[in-house]
């Protein structure tokens, strides 16, 4: 039996099949298309092709895909949301909604309310929930609303106010209506937690259509036996059936792919990795074998979130980068790129542009291309832009380190052929042979987790009895994801106490992994 994993960038679209022992059977890059969907289908035919496997021999599929991301980023396919905050009237200083982009309010449909309900930061009532309020208003939406985004004050305490609230939106609408409950996508923080669960609401129609799209294209390949995964942005990966209810979790995948799998080509949990494109350097940390999270409010098409997102820096660097003689003499390298028509617009493939790639090749990091279509770019140019780039990487590398020693750096990615073998601030510079689809690798090699983020007030219950309770209700929500039970395993366990709280209420945080079922 295979594993079969795509992973969608912004300038290639890579697919890589792997047998039972995780070893590389075939692999390709194609170019990412504007529709997306012919590029996803260009590079299965032709990953399908070239193992000259039994496509029913394929028993799991693995996607990671940017069109989440790229809906959000677009305002496209955004479904009509209800917002109902239940904090009234504790938190009407801010509605919801506010300091949201104009244009996505307005494709989001801008509805909402503020009732009854929610809780105090120790776990006390702040309101009655006012069920009445609630039945009143979706009476109201009815018809107007396309799915409901439901936030309770401090709901990651308490989830029941949130859970009824969600009984009564299906009561009304039916049982197949889509309902965000905002305990299950953010942690603490009223309004990020809330923004992070309207963007998800609105992202249901999107994340239908992709996987949709996705097992159609599989099917007509003869993929047909296959169970379905969508990559998850803390480098695991879920099921279809999870990923519907849940598609804001896709968003930032894209790196943890290419994080995950540059671990396993290169054999290490502890490193920086620099995940080289067409267009772009995203650069992570490996920390325990997984992508380490950010720790601070992420911005997603302009909306702050508290979702969790990997730690991930982006620079305008890739093989399509543009280069320019400057008047002063000086080089610059990007921001922009020709992206996905670099074999038709840089210098050694035969075009006119003078790009990241065209000076690798001039220096002889890389062999792609025509080397004497590249031989009027000077010396001077070729070291200049070299220069820069190398300058580029080493700043980024340098502000994502926590200390001043030196740190092993993998290097990955269809554009790492820009790169220089030595890097300021660096040990070690691993570059893996497979790591042009390091992306599809850690696709396919993933596992299933369940995170748990909440506050336990330990002056009424046990710290004990609440680590286990937070490991129980994370490994239940990895099995819902799709783990075998009995491969569950904490892979990361954190707590920090609110200051000057009296109930010593602190914040839990429990990762669990397990293998595919």
């Amino acid at each position: 039996m295979y594993r079969l994993g795509i992973d969608v960038g912004g300038t290639n679209t890579d697919a890589i099949i792997l047998d039972e022992e995780h070893q590389v059977v075939s692999f390709v890059k194609r170019h990412t298309s504007l529709d997306v969907g012919s590029g996803i289908e260009a590079a299965l035919s032709a990953v399908l092709d070239d193992s000259g496997i039994d496509p029913k021999q394929i028993n799991a599929v693995m996607l990671g895909t940017t069109q989440i991301t790229n809906a959000v980023v677009e305002r496209k396919k955004i479904a009509k949301v209800g917002v109902l905050r239940l904090a009234y009237p504790a938190t009407l200083s801010i509605k919801p909604f506010t300091y949201w982009p104009q244009d996505l309010v307005e494709k989001l449909g801008g509805l909402y309310a503020v009732v009854p309900g929610g809780y105090e930061y120790d776990g006390q009532i702040l309101s009655e929930l006012d069920e009445e309020a609630v039945k009143k208003q979706l009476a109201e939406w009815q018809g107007q609303v396309e799915s409901v985004a439901v936030i309770g004050a401090f709901s990651s305490l308490k989830t029941d106010q949130e859970a009824r609230v969600a009984a009564l939106v299906h009561e009304a609408y039916g049982n197949e209506f889509p309902v965000t409950q905002s305990a299950e996508i953010g942690s603490i923080g009223l309004i990020q937690r809330e923004n992070a669960s309207i963007l998800n609401a609105g992202l249901f129609k999107v994340i239908a259509t992709t996987i949709t799209g996705f097992k159609q294209a599989l099917a007509d390949k003869g993929v047909d036996n296959a169970d379905l995964y969508l990559t998850q942005n803390d480098g695991t990966l879920m099921t279809a059936e999870f990923a519907q209810r849940f598609p804001i979790l896709t968003i930032g995948s894209g790196p943890t792919n290419s994080i995950r799998g540059a671990a396993y080509l290169a054999g290490k949990d502890d490193a920086i990795v620099v995940d080289i494109g067409g267009t772009t350097t995203d650069l992570g940390v490996l920390k325990n074998g997984f992508p380490r999270e950010s720790a601070i409010a992420v911005e997603v098409g302009g909306v702050s979130t508290n979702f969790r997102m990997p730690d991930i820096l982006s620079i305008g660097l890739g093989g399509g980068s543009i280069v320019r003689v400057q008047p002063d003499g000086s080089v610059t390298v990007g921001p922009d790129s020709v992206g996905y028509e670099i074999t038709e617009k840089a210098l050694c493939f035969g075009g006119d542009t003078l790009t990241a790639t065209d000076i690798a090749v001039r220096m002889g990091l890389a062999d792609v291309g025509d080397k004497t279509k590249v031989s009027g770019v000077s010396q001077e140019v070729a070291e200049a832009g070299l220069a820069e780039i190398k300058h580029m990487i080493e700043v980024a590398i340098d502000k994502m380190k926590t200390s001043a020693d030196d740190i092993e750096v993998i290097l990955v990615g269809g554009g790492a052929i820009i790169a220089p073998d030595h890097l300021a601030g660096v040990a070690k510079v691993i570059a893996p042979e497979k790591g042009g689809v390091a992306n599809a690798i850690g696709a396919s090699i993933s596992q299933i987790s369940g995170t748990v983020d909440r506050i336990y007030p330990y002056t009424k219950i046990d710290r004990e009895e609440a680590l286990k309770q937070a490991e129980v209700e994370a490994g239940e929500h990895a099995k819902t994801a799709g783990a075998l039970p009995d491969t569950l395993s904490v892979v990361e366990r954190e707590e920090i106490p609110l200051a000057y709280d009296p109930n010593q209420s602190t914040r839990v945080k429990i990762k669990v992994v397990g293998e595919l079922a």
